[in-house]
């Protein structure tokens, strides 16, 4: 039986990681205790959700235990805020008694999206098909890679006849740079089953990117970032996608260092969703009535197509924000639209593919019939 490739972030993971909730959640507070001793001067991610609330409670409760400096906290609004998250975020600065400062972009999210483009699916997949529609690459060079015999020649001539195009190669190709076939990967389209047949097949008419959550939100983030000797941020291996890749700034571990010199702490890097139910239960956390209320199980940009259920997530704040909810469709619309599209034609051929397989595990063969076998 093949083996399931699995990243670093996986394999090289700390030990507090396979704790349970009650000892994980103490080795996590000694983390943040000794990270905040050592760098004092730090800024602290809150976005009104769910890994936000156990985040700062966590925080908190460390620096009054070790009578600890204050974080400083930023709330980043994208202007596609539900109302809901941003009462949050007010009545949590309360509770704590803390300020949480609110930084808007210079260019918003609707700017952003008519002139880069609106996410698709995940920002992995939105920035392969960005490069795709921008490189106006043949989506049939995939088919010469797996026809090839030696593929990392096949891999080096595609580079050679599309110059400066590597990643939208490899993208298409499940590949990587040494030509070697990674079908299972985050990093490919396939990674999304039956993405590459479904643009050949039905190309969208927009243009895609995820460039919006870099001019709303990390530009921001950035810039309010750059005074601080360390970062706090509230990621989640489980919440897949980027967060699930190790990349230079996003080891197997939750603490590392940047080419900045600042240090980021991502002290709920291995913390599950049923760490998080433990912790909630708990320390008694209320979450955002968007989640207590609405009933959401995740927050974000209001709409984000990134979400799988972006569109069905909008129809659950509607009865409370119908406003909102016309603003996410008027801007991301055409997204939801295609992703639609895209899971008919993915059950179709799941479908068909079974009933290929259903008919030909069915058929007779002689081995049914071993009377008549020589």
């Amino acid at each position: 039986m093949r083996e399931t490739y699995k990243s670093k972030v996986y394999t090289e993971r700390p030990d507090y990681a396979d704790f349970p909730a009650p000892a994980k959640f103490q080795a996590i507070e000694s983390i943040i205790a000794k990270r905040l001793r050592e760098h004092p001067k730090a800024i602290c991610s809150y976005s009104g959700g769910s890994d936000s609330d156990i985040l700062i409670n966590l925080i908190e409760r460390v620096r009054m235990i070790f009578g600890l400096p204050p974080v400083k906290y930023a709330f980043f609004n994208t202007g596609l805020e539900m109302k809901a998250i941003k009462e949050h975020v007010k009545s949590t600065a309360e509770k704590y008694g803390t300020e949480i400062k609110e930084y808007r972009p210079k260019v918003n999210i609707v700017t952003a999206s008519r002139k880069y483009g609106i996410p698709f699916v995940s920002k992995i997949m939105s920035a392969g098909l960005e490069e795709w529609q921008k490189k106006r690459i043949p989506l049939d060079i995939a088919q010469e890679y797996e026809k090839a015999e030696d593929k990392a020649a096949k891999r080096k001539e595609l580079k050679e006849r599309y110059p400066k195009c590597e990643s939208v190669i490899n993208f298409l190709c499940c590949c990587n740079s040494k030509g070697e076939p990674r079908p299972k990967i985050q990093l490919v389209i396939n990674s999304s089953k039956y993405m590459r047949d479904f643009i050949g097949e039905k190309p969208p008419d927009f243009q895609i990117s995820a460039k919006c959550c870099d001019y709303c939100k990390k530009q921001v983030a950035h810039d309010v970032q750059k005074e601080f000797d360390m970062i706090i941020t509230g990621e989640r291996r489980d919440e897949g996608g980027m967060r699930s890749v190790p990349r230079k700034d996003n080891t197997a571990l939750c603490f590392t260092e940047t080419s900045e010199g600042q240090y980021r702490l991502r002290p709920l890097y291995y913390v599950s969703d049923a760490d998080k139910a433990w912790y909630k239960e708990y320390y008694g956390i209320r979450y955002a009535d968007a989640y207590e209320v609405y009933g959401l199980t995740r927050t974000g940009c209001c709409g984000c197509p990134i979400s799988y259920k972006a569109a069905e997530d909008l129809e659950m704040i509607r009865p409370y924000e119908p406003n909102l909810v016309k603003a996410a469709w008027n801007i991301f619309g055409k997204s939801y639209e295609y992703r639609a599209k895209y899971n008919e034609y993915k059950a179709n051929r799941l479908m068909a593919e079974r009933e290929r397989k259903k008919n030909v595990d069915g058929q007779m063969s002689f081995k049914d019939f071993p009377e008549v076998m020589p």
